[in-house]
């Protein structure tokens, strides 16, 4: 039975696995960097606590109820005890391989859940930073994640099928989420097929062949998406759409999921999308 939830990292996608978790009257315990990310990590979460209550999704008293569920530290070893573990960090191999490396350390339940939220990196690679790579399984969120239902369950050759059933129950029975399974897999399911349409997208606007609004218009009015490609990047984020888009290639070698000369440049310019009020669009 899963009673507290382990959060590593408190951006977009950790605040909002850290709220999902506490709305439904689980412990949380979020673990930052350092005082400043966890400031900036509690601010997050309290924005989208607020903006729920103004959306009459919730109550003042679960407003409160939840943020008293999640406790925030620097220190890994606060996720001693919890039944699973959640790592969502930047979306980087190295780096999310030395968290479930100190993860095999610090947590001391022998049958707790060590999961990423990675969207792209095959899960096997991250296991195998561990001495239990049968408790290693892929929980993919979508963002927003309080507003999204999907989430993608990604078993590795080695994840047992009891760890597969336990965060298949997690997610469906405790947070509400709807379930879809991938092999495991670089992009695993959706962004398998959402990458390649993007730079699609990035590469039609780098030739000149149409303007960022009217690849956007085209795909919302006329395909009715509800958001056009470029829009959809700059939301996710260039640098994490960048990196998804690295890992596909890495592991396929197909041109198609080769991300354009336009993208590498925005990403070294720091123009980012929303997060940085500048990526196709302007964010005032």
């Amino acid at each position: 039975m899963i009673t507290k939830v382990g959060v590593v990292g408190c951006g977009l996608m950790g605040s909002g696995i850290a709220e999902v978790s506490a709305r439904k009257d689980l412990m949380v315990v979020v673990v930052e960097s350092d005082v400043l990310a966890v400031e900036q990590g509690m601010r997050r979460v309290d924005n989208s606590l607020s903006r729920a209550l103004k959306a009459k999704k919730i109550t003042e008293e679960q407003l409160e109820s939840a943020r008293s569920k999640i406790t925030y530290d620097t220190d890994m070893g606060s996720l001693f005890d919890c039944d699973i573990v959640i790592e969502a960090i930047v979306e980087s191999e190295s780096a999310k391989e030395e968290v479930f490396r100190t993860l095999d350390k610090v947590v001391v339940k022998d049958n707790a859940i060590l999961a990423s939220n990675t969207s792209s990196i095959p899960i096997m690679k991250l296991a195998m930073a561990t001495s239990r790579p049968e408790t290693v399984v892929g929980i993919h969120f979508f963002n927003p994640v309080p507003v999204l239902p999907l989430v993608e369950i990604v078993r590795s050759l080695l994840t047992s099928p009891d760890t597969e059933e336990r965060a298949t129950d997690f997610v469906e029975k405790m947070l509400s989420k709807h379930v879809i399974r991938s092999k495991d897999r670089a992009g695993f399911i959706v962004n398998a097929l959402l990458i390649p349409y993007i730079l699609s997208a990035i590469r039609m606007f780098e030739s000149g062949f149409a303007s960022a609004e009217d690849i956007d218009a085209g795909m919302v009015e006329g395909c009715a998406h509800p958001m056009g490609p470029l829009a959809l990047a700059d939301l996710i984020g260039l640098d994490t759409t960048q990196a998804v888009a690295q890992s596909l290639y890495e592991e396929f070698k197909e041109p198609l999921y080769a991300p354009p000369p336009l993208l590498s440049r925005m990403c070294e310019a720091g123009l980012l999308g929303r997060k940085t009020k500048r990526g196709f669009y302007s964010y005032g």
